[in-house]
This record gives structure tokens, C-alpha cells and sequence, in this order.
């Protein structure tokens, strides 16, 4: 039997997991694992969703096989209740977790090479020099940070940080 889950979803869509492939405490699936029943399938957009890594998703389709439980992919329409596909799982599940590697490799290769060149993340600061030293002496003069923030057209807490930077 397929079904959806939650059961009460009225939309006539299954439940949706918003948190990452990567992570091992993902609610909706926990549900899932812990309300399934033999010869139920549980049906995946595509393979990596229940799990990026290969031991995780490997522990679900054990758990699932122990279940009597079949898993199916849609798009690469592998069926885990054949040889042939649970084969295929294993296969995927590695290649999967290769794609997620080096996804991160790159991400922290390219701001390596960003901080290198002089570069960092974030969004670029509104207090330039002139306006700090505008606050600085502000500041200094008698004036509250939260009228000299005011004055400035920026944040409190911005005004804050950026003099706290300074002692």
C-alpha cells in the first residue's frame, strides 16, 4: 500500500521535509520510519531526500527492508522490494554522497581563494570611515549613540558594534 504522510494532509500532497539531506534529526521522516507498516512503500522524489550520506541512507533502507518495506525513487525509478534496485541504491547513495563532498570542497576552496585576494563574505557594512569618525566624534562630544545612530541613518546596535570595535 502507498500512502501519504502526515495521514491528515488534506491538499492530497504527502508531507514535505524542509530540513537538510545532510541531517540525521529530520522530524518528518523520523514520523515516517515510526508510523510505516508492512508492505507499505515509501515513494522519494529522488534518492538523495531520505539521506546524503551513504551510512544514513543506508540505515533507512535497511530499516525499511527489515520492515518489509519498499522504497521507491521516482526519478531514477529504482524499486528497493528487487535486487537490482537495492543495488542501485547503494550505488546512487555513494555517488550522492561524492556530489554533497565535493559541493562543500568547492564552496570552501572558492572562500579560500576570496579571502586571499582580500575578499569576505557578507553583506558589505554601511558605517564607511568618514562615517565612523563622524560617530567617533559624536560620541566623544557628549551625544547618546542613539541619537548619533539616528543622525547617521543607521541601527543602534550597529552604531554600537562598530564603536565597541574601537574601544
Amino acid at each position: 500500500m502507498t500512502r501519504c504522510w502526515p495521514p491528515e494532509s488534506t491538499s492530497g500532497t504527502c508531507g514535505v521535509e524542509t530540513a537538510s539531506g545532510r541531517r540525521d534529526d529530520r522530524p518528518v521522516l523520523a514520523a515516517l520510519l515510526a508510523d510505516i507498516e508492512m508492505a507499505d512503500a515509501v515513494v522519494v522524489t529522488k534518492l538523495d531526500r531520505p539521506g546524503r550520506r551513504v551510512s544514513h541512507l543506508v540505515r533507512v533502507v535497511d530499516e525499511l527492508e527489515r520492515r518489509d518495506v519498499a522504497l521507491r525513487s521516482l526519478s531514477e525509478q529504482i524499486d528497493t522490494s528487487t535486487s537490482a534496485g537495492r543495488f542501485m541504491v547503494h550505488m546512487l547513495a555513494a555517488l550522492a554522497q561524492m556530489e554533497a563532498d565535493l559541493i562543500r570542497e568547492r564552496t570552501l576552496d572558492g572562500l579560500a581563494a576570496a579571502r586571499s585576494r582580500g575578499r569576505i563574505g557578507g553583506r558589505p557594512t554601511v558605517m564607511s570611515p568618514e562615517r565612523l569618525a563622524t560617530a567617533r566624534a559624536s560620541v566623544a562630544g557628549g551625544q547618546s549613540i542613539a541619537s548619533v545612530a539616528r543622525a547617521l541613518g543607521v541601527s543602534v546596535s550597529t552604531a554600537r558594534r562598530h564603536l565597541a570595535e574601537l574601544g
